[in-house]
């Protein structure tokens, strides 16, 4: 029986305060404003109307499906294809061991069936602990992409939700209920908008693979087989 392994999609979770860095760049307050007196209380800053309009952007989507953010990815995934094929390479023995077990089962002496089955076993953890260890690295260089990215995108979602009246920006990458919005339009989303600002402000050139709307979904080496299902980073690993 073969089965697809490491089908794990490593979800990015990127918290980032918009109101914050607005704050820092468009209400600092000007260098000949004089500093308050101990005890008083602090000036009123006033920035540009921030609008009343709420907007939604994928943050996850916007990283992935810049320029810079896919030429980044793709070139991580290609990094990992030596690993992935170790891993390949790893569950093919292990599934040939497994195989001999159930075809010699009843020929094997009973001594010759424990090392068989202490074999297997031992081959299996070391796979599964293989696999657990390329997840955590992939995602650890795939969230060093994102957060390298997003630091150079958010000061620019800032200034697009100001120059086009929005209040508030809410993330909508993952879906309800593991997120707080229930539904929204494409009228009020603004990823596309920040993307394709962005690509002009990086100067990345578009991949080779232009042509796709979206971009390519982040995970990690995946090869095929009939091993277990790996455990997630944030798991144990299964025995």
């Amino acid at each position: 029986m073969k089965s697809n392994f490491l089908r794990v999609l490593l979800a990015i979770a990127i918290t980032f305060t918009f109101s914050a860095l607005a704050q820092t760049g468009s209400a600092a307050t000007p260098p000949s404003t004089p500093a308050s007196p101990a005890g008083s209380a602090p000036p009123t800053t006033t920035g540009p109307s921030t609008g009343t309009k709420v907007g939604t952007i994928n943050i996850t989507e916007a990283i992935f499906g810049s320029n810079e953010g896919r030429r980044d990815l793709e070139a991580l995934q290609k990094k990992f294809d030596p690993k992935q094929n170790e891993l390949k390479g790893q569950n093919d023995e292990l599934e040939g061991l497994k195989k001999q077990m159930t075809t010699q089962e009843g020929k094997l002496n009973e001594d010759a069936l424990a090392n068989l089955k202490k074999q297997i076993e031992s081959k299996q953890k070391l796979f599964d602990r293989s696999v657990q260890d390329a997840q955590e690295e992939f995602g650890s260089q795939q969230q060093e992409i994102a957060s390298r990215v997003l630091q150079k995108m958010a000061p620019m979602i800032v200034k697009y939700s100001e120059e086009n009246g929005f209040g508030m920006i809410v993330d909508t990458s993952k879906p309800w209920p593991q997120s707080n919005v229930l539904w929204w339009g494409q009228a009020v989303d603004i990823t596309k908008a920040v993307v394709d600002a962005y690509n002009v402000q990086s100067g990345v050139p578009a991949p080779p693979a232009a042509g796709a709307t979206k971009a390519p979904a982040p995970k990690p080496p995946t090869g095929t087989g009939a091993a277990k299902p790996a455990p997630k980073p944030t798991e144990p690993p299964k025995q």
